[in-house]
């Protein structure tokens, strides 16, 4: 897999609060979008943030209602609540890795997606897991139409990342023209499964039917190596990932080279 872009670039901003990270990824999106980046850094240029999130926070997408979160819950365990400029659905960020993505491309969003993908894989063999694509994409409007759907990792993309049916990587897209920022998670550890107990229903069967859902169709990399690797071997090897996918060198940013350009 060739790389199509003149530099790629990365930057690691460690563990923040919810509103950082997303006005952080908000704020990425307008460099690009105004050219700023592409000015400073070349045209065609690839842009990779990691970070994780301290406190937890649980994250919605864009168009999804406040009230399908038991705000006083939150609150009491100390997890704010923020919305993603990406669409999708809610994401508790416990004990997780996060990415995002930066690029002006003609490339398609999906095809943005597989590439993502792809190299997010090859860093989980490196960590000792051997995931897979998923094949399907399901009615999304139809399944945002059930109570089930609050959650974003029990339901699975095309070029997702599964084991044996159960999801380990969440992502998300936005597009203006032809500039995509991308985000995801990837579950550390099963602490995301604490979700259900931060939602406002308090239908008994659609509880149960969204625990059974977390339990069932979703994976992180400690149920299946039996440890919980450090933020900086998980990013490490997402950099040796993306060096070798992309046959290219990855040039590592500091993060006021970024705030700079705010």
């Amino acid at each position: 897999m060739t790389s199509m872009y003149s530099k790629v670039y990365a930057v690691s901003t460690g563990a923040r609060g919810g509103s950082w990270n997303m006005t952080f990824d908000t704020q990425l999106f307008a460099l690009f979008r105004t050219g700023t980046f592409q000015k400073r850094f070349g045209k065609s240029s690839m842009l990779w943030r990691f970070y994780a999130w301290n406190p937890p926070a649980l994250s919605l997408g864009y168009g999804q209602r406040y009230g399908e979160i038991d705000e006083e819950s939150c609150k009491t365990r100390n997890i704010e609540i923020v919305k993603r400029p990406t669409g999708g659905r809610a994401v508790l960020h416990i004990d997780e890795f996060t990415y995002s993505l930066l690029a002006e491309t003609c490339d398609s969003n999906a095809a943005i997606y597989s590439m993502v993908h792809e190299i997010i894989r090859e860093a989980l063999l490196m960590l000792g897991v051997n995931a897979e694509f998923c094949r399907t994409t399901p009615d999304m409007r139809k399944r945002y139409d059930s109570a089930a759907s609050v959650s974003c990792f029990t339901a699975s993309a095309r070029h997702e990342l599964h084991v044996n049916g159960r999801k380990l990587v969440g992502s998300a897209q936005r597009r203006s023209e032809k500039v995509i920022l991308q985000h995801g998670s990837l579950l550390l550890s099963g602490k995301h499964k604490v979700l259900r107990e931060l939602l406002s229903c308090k239908d008994e069967k659609v509880l149960a039917h969204i625990a059974n859902d977390l339990d069932n169709k979703t994976v992180s990399v400690h149920e299946l190596t039996g440890t919980i690797p450090a933020y900086a071997t998980v990013m490490q090897t997402m950099i040796t990932a993306l060096s070798k996918k992309l046959e290219t060198e990855v040039h590592m940013l500091g993060e006021k080279e970024i705030t700079s350009l705010f």
